[in-house]
């Protein structure tokens, strides 16, 4: 019996040995499976395209003289004793065409302006001359002219009011005015 007891004994040291040995590495648990995602969402429209809606909304409610006080049309100017229209000022006209053709209920005055050089008849027709050359351009880049109106202030409308070079080129321009909405 002795003997016996002793076989069952080494036995389960045995297996207790065997047991607390070292443990098999085990592989990695794999990542755990995301959940089906149903299909997205309709995106809704773009910010770009929202906040153009605004903006045309809000400013098609203000008035013509707040409208004009947000600046969004740009002046150009000419050289002395000329109506033609500098490079540099086709771009700024481009921009203001886009201007008018976004927010298609505005209707602007081009106002001729000159420095006061020359007679006030001379003058006149000069301002005329520009204006009207800023108008055509405009029309020539798909602004419809029964939004657009042309006057000359020929040099009884001066920016600057000093004798010298600087401030006459500041008073030979075209100014865009908003008048009215459609």
């Amino acid at each position: 019996m002795r003997k016996s007891a002793l076989v069952v004994t080494l036995l389960i040291a045995g297996t207790i040995v065997v047991g607390c040995g070292k443990k098999k590495p085990t592989e990695p648990a794999p990542p755990p499976v995301a959940p089906a995602t149903p299909p997205p969402a309709p995106q809704p429209p773009s910010r770009d395209v929202a906040t153009q809606v605004d903006e045309y909304t809000r400013i098609k409610n203000m008035s013509p003289d707040e409208i004009e006080r947000l600046g969004l049309l740009s002046e150009i100017h000419y050289d002395f004793d000329r109506a033609d229209i500098r490079d540099g000022d086709r771009q700024i006209l481009t921009k203001n065409a886009e201007v008018l053709k976004k927010f298609d209920f505005l209707k602007i005055t081009v106002e001729g302006h000159c420095d006061e050089r020359g007679t006030v008849e001379y003058n006149l027709a000069l301002g005329e001359r520009r204006a009207r050359a800023a108008y055509d351009y405009l029309v020539s880049l798909g602004v419809t002219a029964d939004r657009l109106k042309s006057v000359s202030y020929g040099k009884e409308v001066p920016l600057c009011r000093e004798s010298s070079e600087e401030c006459w080129a500041r008073n030979r321009r075209a100014h865009f005015t908003v008048t009215g909405k459609k």
